[in-house]
C-alpha cells in the first residue's frame, strides 16, 4: 500500500525522467549525425556565447519552479533553526567541495588511463557546476514521498534560492580556479542574472499577483498545474538540442558517460548520508531529517546546464557532465527516498 501511495505522489514524467533523457539523447544524436545542418543553424543564434534557443527553453523550465517558492515562508526559519542549519550547511559548505574532490579523484586518478587530461579537466568543471547549487524544484517531490515536513522544505528551498544569488558565483569561481579553469566573474554574474534573478523576480511577482486576485488555493490547484506540460516540453527540447551538439563526443566516447556518472552518484549518496546522520545526531524528527538529506543530495541541473552553456558553449564536454547529472539524478534520488523511508524507525517518534 505504501508503495502505491508513493507511486501516486510522483508524476508520470518525473518518475520516468531517466527514460525521457535517454530518448532525448538518442534523438539529439541522430539529428546531429544525419541532419548536421540543424546544429549549424541553431549555432547561429548566439549572443555573448549564450545559445538563445537554449536560454529561452531554460527560462521556460525555471520560471514555473520559481513561482512555487513562497518567500513569506522565510519568517518561519526560527521554527526549526537546527534542521535548517544542517540542510543549508550540507548544501553549501559540504556538497560543492565534496563534488569537486570526488570528480578530481576519479577523473585525474582512477580514470587517468581512460580519460585524456584535457577532457578530465572539463569533466571536473562540469561536476563543479552541477554540485554548486542544490535543487529547488524536484525536492518538493522527494519531500512528499518521504512525508517530510512541507513547511521545512518550503523554507529550505526559499533560503537556497536566496543563497544562490550570493554564494554560487564565488564558489564556482574558486573551484574552477583550483581546477586551473579561470572564468570572468562578469560572465558568471550574467548567468546568475539571466537564469536565477530574472525568473526568480518574475515568478515572485506572478505568484503575488495571482494569489491576491484568486487566492492561494486557486494558485496551487489551478494556476501552477497549467505550466507542468510547458515545463516538460521545455526540458525535453533543451536536452534534444544539447545532444545534437554533443552527439560526436558521445559516439566517440560512449564509455565516458558511465565514467562521468560515478562521482556524480557518489556525491548524491554521500551528501544525503551526511545530512541524514547529522539530523539523527542532533535528534531531529524524521520529517525534518528526510527532506534535509534529500535537499542536500539533489542538484539544480537546470542552472548548471545553463551556466555551462554560457561559459563554454553547447558543444563543450562541460555541458555533457551536467546533462549526465540529469540522467542519473532521478533513479538515485528514488533509491535514497526508499532508504529514508525504510529507516524511519531510527528516529524518535
Amino acid at each position: 500500500m505504501e508503495k502505491n501511495k508513493q507511486n501516486q505522489s510522483i508524476g508520470f514524467f518525473e518518475k520516468y525522467l531517466t527514460v525521457w533523457v535517454l530518448i532525448c539523447m538518442a534523438t539529439g544524436i541522430l539529428i546531429g549525425k544525419f541532419l548536421p545542418a540543424v546544429p549549424v543553424f541553431l549555432g547561429r543564434f548566439e549572443y555573448a556565447q549564450i545559445s538563445i534557443p537554449i536560454a529561452v527553453l531554460i527560462w521556460i523550465m525555471i520560471y514555473p519552479m520559481m513561482m512555487k517558492v513562497d518567500f513569506q515562508s522565510i519568517k518561519n526559519v526560527r521554527n526549526n533553526p537546527q534542521g535548517l542549519i544542517i540542510s543549508s550547511g550540507t548544501s553549501w559548505l559540504i556538497k560543492p567541495f565534496l563534488m569537486f574532490g570526488l570528480a578530481a579523484f576519479f577523473f585525474y586518478v582512477v580514470f587517468k588511463n581512460l580519460i585524456p587530461a584535457d577532457l578530465a579537466k572539463s569533466y571536473v568543471a562540469g561536476a563543479v557546476l552541477l554540485g554548486a547549487a542544490p535543487c529547488t524544484a524536484m525536492v518538493f517531490v522527494w519531500s512528499n514521498l518521504t512525508k517530510g515536513d512541507p513547511a521545512h522544505t518550503l523554507v529550505q528551498v526559499a533560503v537556497n534560492d536566496l543563497i544562490i544569488l550570493v554564494a554560487f558565483v564565488p564558489i564556482v569561481s574558486f573551484l574552477l580556479g583550483v581546477n586551473d579553469m579561470f572564468v570572468p566573474w562578469d560572465t558568471l554574474f550574467l548567468s546568475i542574472v539571466l537564469f536565477v534573478v530574472i525568473p526568480l523576480v518574475g515568478g515572485a511577482l506572478t505568484r503575488n499577483i495571482v494569489v491576491k486576485k484568486k487566492g492561494i488555493q486557486h494558485f496551487n490547484e489551478n494556476f501552477i498545474p497549467k505550466f507542468d506540460g510547458i515545463t516538460t516540453i521545455g526540458l525535453l527540447l533543451t536536452l534534444i538540442i544539447i545532444f545534437t551538439f554533443q552527439g560526436d563526443a558521445i559516439l566517440s566516447n560512449p564509455l565516458h558517460v558511465l565514467l562521468i556518472a560515478v562521482p556524480l552518484v557518489l556525491q548524491n549518496v554521500i551528501t544525503a548520508a551526511f545530512a541524514y546522520f547529522m539530523c539523527k545526531v542532533c535528534k531531529q524528527p524524521h520529517n525534518i531529517a528526510a527532506p534535509a538529506a534529500l535537499i542536500g543530495a539533489s542538484d539544480f541541473f537546470e542552472l548548471s546546464v545553463a551556466v555551462a552553456i554560457a561559459l563554454y558553449g553547447p558543444t563543450s564536454p562541460v555541458v555533457l557532465v551536467c546533462t549526465v547529472g540529469v540522467l542519473t539524478e532521478v533513479p538515485v534520488m528514488l533509491i535514497l527516498v526508499n532508504v529514508v523511508n525504510r529507516t524511519k524507525g531510527w528516529f524518535a517518534k
